[in-house]
């Protein structure tokens, strides 16, 4: 049995009962607000309270890890005291947002606390931690085949005292809400470098520097993710300070790496949470519902559905608290093989429990009346997010052969 702390044991009380109270009953509420919206990037009132809320009740930055405590008013979480907080946040998938746990902002965060100099994390990351402003982390281009991080071409050089950027960008997440200010940006800055990992550098650039341009709002099976959404960005000789570089020339992908490991953790837990959710209304559902004579939960077949979804959840939940305790025990870099593990299995086996679910839910289940559809959409971009399946699968299973073939 792996146990959590008190303070985990306490705040995820805490979150159950804000969820009931606060989430729960607004699902609707928000769906409205966001359809009304003149402006489906711009932040919604509902959210806005419940924010005030969760910081009152100190349910705020709960991602922030131990290793920076002094950013958390509640000392920091480990991974595997932060895994059911996340899970508890991913039964709704806005409403990570209201606690400030939502991506991008969380792994941009984490960038700021572990990378940037004291100057930079006082004029980013005390905003971005407060929820005054959110972010966007722009290193995917349409041009490349973006899975070889070192593939990337924008172009980054030293002109004077300042950075010149040059080149495009998508599905550059939170590019498109109107909060975003920041964006962190990985560009090819010493294309000649024989250290292929040594050839990019990462900087920031304020959102409304001149050249920087959203050319347009992407979506993902339909979906646009409102208000956070995906963009295509061009930057057109757009310059920033050279003391905008996050740890030094040359060190970019090395930030990438440092970032995105908890990153594909965190999608991992909260997809957790969505599967369970959709579990448990499809248990009442095919309790409601009759065909042919007898309740859909008397199908052999529906049982069958309802089996395997549950005995995989219990099979995700258990890799993950796996996967974290290894974290806690010797950091992300070390524990890449398990991170890989969960990166490469969860996302499909989500994906697999909640097209049973929507299968269960008939022609409903396709529809926004659920949040089953969204939630399936988010599952398979996760399979592209922070590095393709395939990508993860290669390196892992080069890093096994080698461990038992020695």
């Amino acid at each position: 049995m792996i146990e959590c702390s008190e303070k985990s044991n306490r705040l995820q009380a805490q979150l159950a009962r804000f969820m009931q109270r606060h989430i729960y009953p607004n699902e609707a509420a928000y769906a409205e607000q966001l359809a009304a919206s003149a402006n489906r990037f711009a932040p919604l009132p509902l959210v806005e309270e419940l924010k005030d809320k969760a910081k009152a009740e100190g349910l705020w930055n709960l991602f922030v890890p131990e290793s920076h405590a002094e950013f958390s008013q509640h000392g920091g979480l480990g991974n595997l005291d932060y895994f059911p907080l996340a899970e508890t946040m991913g039964r709704v998938l806005w409403s990570a947002e209201v606690f400030n746990c939502s991506a991008p902002d969380t792994g941009n965060m984490e960038v700021l606390m572990k990378y940037a100099t004291p100057a930079q994390q006082e004029k980013w990351l005390e905003p971005l931690l407060a929820g005054e402003i959110r972010s966007s982390y722009a290193m995917t281009e349409p041009q490349v085949a973006s899975s070889d991080a070192t593939n990337i071409e924008l172009q980054m050089r030293l002109d004077g005292d300042e950075w010149l950027l040059d080149g495009r960008k998508w599905f550059i997440t939170g590019a498109m809400n109107e909060r975003t200010r920041i964006i962190i940006v990985m560009g090819k800055s010493d294309p000649d470098n024989p250290d292929r990992h040594k050839q990019q550098t990462q900087v920031l650039v304020p959102r409304e520097t001149a050249g920087v341009e959203v050319v347009r709002a992407l979506t993902t099976l339909g979906y646009d993710d409102a208000p956070t959404g995906h963009a295509e960005v061009r930057f057109d000789q757009v310059r920033v300070p050279a003391e905008n570089v996050l740890l030094g020339p040359g060190r970019g992908f090395e930030i990438a790496q440092g970032r995105l490991g908890p990153g594909r953790m965190h999608h991992c837990m909260r997809l957790i949470g969505a599967a369970q959710r959709a579990l448990e209304i499809s248990c009442q559902r095919v309790e409601q519902r009759s065909t042919f004579g007898r309740k859909l939960s008397q199908h052999q077949s529906v049982r069958e559905d309802i089996a395997k979804s549950f005995a995989e959840i219990e099979m995700a939940r258990l890799l993950v608290q796996k996967t974290c305790v290894r974290m806690d025990q010797v950091g992300a870099q070390q524990a890449r093989d398990m991170i890989a593990a969960c990166k490469t299995s969860v996302p499909l086996m989500v994906q697999g429990i909640l097209d049973r679910c929507m299968q269960l839910h008939g022609a409903g289940g396709l529809s926004r009346d659920y949040f089953l559809a969204e939630a399936f959409n988010y599952a398979r971009w996760c399979r592209q997010a922070d590095g393709p399946d395939q990508v993860h699968l290669m390196a892992l299973g080069k890093q096994i052969i080698e461990r038992y073939s020695g």
